[in-house]
């Protein structure tokens, strides 16, 4: 009954889509045992909560609050916590790395060049989430293929050998009208800032809106001349598909 309720009003193809997801998911936690949720607050993000919390809330749900959020991330937190009556475990940088960075550096530093932005991104995000996912066997991404470039030859299944665990990848195949058409039939609490052209959401100084139809990414460190639009979490090179663990 749950599950005909989550995908009731979508077409045959997204409930197939759906569906595939939630069993990648479970399929996770049987492979894996303990299986954590990085949770950016994106739109991809919305479906995978509600994907995770209604149908395998055994999976650990983590955000990365950096300290330079939007205001409308912490105002969505509430939203979700109070629908789905769970708390979002947030994770925070180390307030004395940080702290002398930006004692170093500037506030603002990240703009100053890819360096100092791989740097701040590093300690905002790179450093809290290792310690986020340290001790679970698998972390799940809302990466999709169409996203840009980078992500195209993303695998459902991956060894991240950086953090020692495998990560998973539910949504690989998900159009953006899929995640649109899921969060509208369900009417799932989402980012407003989606509705004022910000397709994807970071950073408040770090992300801007971007034309209709621009590349989803291009709204990220638009100041930098890169193809690789990323913080680190996904890593440029990706590494051949893992073998599911045994047991």
């Amino acid at each position: 009954m749950a599950q005909q309720a989550v995908v009731s009003s979508l077409t045959d193809q997204q409930q197939a889509k759906a569906a595939a997801s939630i069993e990648r998911l479970k399929a996770a936690v049987r492979d894996y045992g303990t299986v954590t949720y990085s949770n950016s607050l994106g739109a991809e993000s919305m479906v995978l909560t509600d994907l995770i919390w209604t149908h395998v809330p055994e999976i650990d749900i983590f955000t990365l609050d950096t300290g330079r959020l939007y205001e409308e991330a912490y105002t969505l937190i509430d939203r979700l916590e109070a629908r789905y009556k769970r708390r979002i475990r947030a994770v925070y940088p180390d307030a004395r790395q940080l702290e002398a960075f930006v004692g170093a550096n500037g506030v603002n530093a990240f703009y100053t060049s890819v360096e100092l932005r791989q740097a701040c991104c590093g300690l905002r995000k790179i450093e809290p989430f290792r310690r986020a996912v340290a001790g679970f066997g698998a972390w799940v991404t809302g990466v999709r293929h169409e996203q840009s470039a980078t992500r195209a030859g993303a695998q459902p299944v991956e060894f991240d050998a950086p953090n020692g665990l495998y990560k998973i990848s539910p949504i690989l195949d998900w159009s953006h009208d899929d995640i649109w058409a899921y969060i509208r039939a369900n009417k799932i609490p989402y980012n407003p800032l989606h509705d004022r052209g910000f397709p994807s959401i970071g950073c408040a100084p770090c992300t801007r809106a971007v034309e209709p139809g621009a590349d989803s990414r291009s709204g990220r460190w638009w100041w930098e001349n890169s193809d690789n639009k990323e913080c680190g979490l996904q890593p440029r090179v990706r590494a051949v598909a893992a073998p599911q663990a045994e047991g």
